[in-house]
């Protein structure tokens, strides 16, 4: 409904690389082309399987990855903390050539659904079964059109990413850079019958967290897997440890994992248990069950074995 503009920048610079569009960023780097020259908007997921209308050097993520080079080339050698935020894979999916057709149908795994779940469901679980985006990805077709997209929006980024590790490479500063690769949450793209991002399946609440610590004395964990349970909310409290700070644990609810990098964490003494919050007032759902914004929430704690589930008005949750 009109533009959706997440950085003018980019939409001056799609300008000045010959677009002229009120809304490039829409228009152009999320739409593609019919065989007529028709504007195929890359928020109807029909038209996930199109190439976006934007060359791949000029797309989101190419060109977040030469900001990210620019704020790093602009701190010189002094020290700096980055947080660069690609806004990818995020729907619209579509993405450009090539990478538009390198995942075909078959390379997709089959959705992670049974035939049990929508039988005699939770009332919340039964209203996001009825929520757009979740009509849609039953659908096997848009299913397969918007995985194609996805996986390659993901190529693209995994591309993007070794070429800022190539740039910081040359500038000497693999060696004293930490590198976090992590996300916000994940995309059901089907599963469960569902579309988007909310509730607590472990396919959105599982985030992919990857840490490049550089120091030598990192070197005897370099490599492992961490099986403890960790949550977001443990970055910040490791980047201040790690840069000789003092955690401000009054303020901050995360722990440090740089015991897990220097190889000197104890299972005994970390966290049980992991906590999760959803807010879904600003959904349909919140409408179909007949609730009040602030009812529109539920909130969960897993530990290894459980997952506890606590809604506002509808019964509790627990699965083993």
């Amino acid at each position: 409904d009109g533009p959706y503009d997440p950085n003018p920048r980019y939409d001056d610079y799609l300008r000045a690389r010959g677009w002229n569009d009120p809304n490039p960023w829409q228009n152009v780097a999320n739409s593609g082309e019919g065989p007529n020259g028709e504007l195929l908007n890359g928020w109807f997921m029909r038209n996930a399987g199109a190439a976006a209308r934007v060359a791949e050097e000029d797309s989101e993520t190419p060109y977040m990855t030469g900001r990210a080079m620019d704020f790093i080339r602009d701190a010189g050698e002094g020290p700096w903390c980055l947080h660069l935020s690609y806004i990818k894979p995020h729907w619209p999916y579509i993405v450009p050539a090539p990478y538009h057709a390198l995942y075909p149908p078959e390379t997709h795994l089959p959705p992670r659904r049974s035939l049990r779940e929508p039988q005699d469901p939770h009332p919340v679980y039964a209203a996001y079964l009825e929520e757009r985006f979740s009509q849609a990805f039953a659908r096997d077709e848009v299913r397969t059109a918007a995985i194609g997209a996805y996986m390659g929006l993901v190529k693209q980024i995994d591309d993007q990413f070794g070429r800022l590790m190539a740039f910081l490479e040359a500038r000497g500063r693999l060696d004293d850079t930490m590198i976090v690769f992590t996300s916000d949450h994940g995309d059901y793209l089907g599963d469960h019958g569902l579309g988007e991002k909310e509730l607590f399946y472990e396919d959105v609440l599982r985030i992919p967290l990857i840490i490049a610590d550089p120091s030598t004395t990192a070197d005897a964990t370099r490599g492992t897997v961490v099986e403890e349970m960790v949550e977001a909310i443990d970055l910040v409290p490791t980047f201040i440890e790690r840069l000789g700070g003092e955690i401000p644990g009054q303020r901050l609810e995360g722990r440090s994992l740089a015991p897990f990098l220097l190889g000197e964490a104890r299972a005994d003494d970390w966290r049980d248990a992991v906590f999760a919050e959803c807010d879904y007032s600003l959904r349909h759902a919140r409408k179909t069950l007949d609730l009040a914004p602030m009812d529109a929430r539920a909130c969960m704690i897993r530990t290894g074995r459980w997952k506890y589930i606590h809604h506002v008005r509808f019964r509790s949750e627990l699965y083993d």
